[in-house]
């Protein structure tokens, strides 16, 4: 099953988001090298295209799968993000599928 995961930042997270920024890249490339879990990812931003979160879609066999595996990414330790929702997600249409998946 696949999940998306929004992660919003806490207040004034701009320097520990610097300071972890190179822990964290090497996280998602370990987890692009070791298997399918991550299937997206990237930073929300606002307005003034400042990040503000964080988003991912990956596949677990559960929700607290995917928390679990979350949870192992440096900026989850560094306490960046105040919100996490994990929420069941059905990838069924778009450019990145190839088109539609029903």
């Amino acid at each position: 099953m696949h999940y998306v995961i929004t992660c919003r930042d806490n207040t004034d997270t701009r320097a520990a988001r610097a300071q972890h920024l190179e822990a964290h890249l090497a996280h998602v490339r370990e987890a692009l090298n070791t298997d399918d879990t991550l299937c997206l990812a990237g930073p929300l931003r606002d307005d003034r295209e400042q990040i503000v979160g964080s988003l991912l879609v990956v596949k677990a066999s559960s929700a607290e799968a995917a928390r679990e595996w979350l949870e192992r990414d440096p900026y989850h330790a560094a306490g960046i993000w105040a919100e996490i929702r994990i929420e069941p997600f059905t990838p069924a249409a778009g450019h990145w599928l190839g088109g539609v998946n029903w």
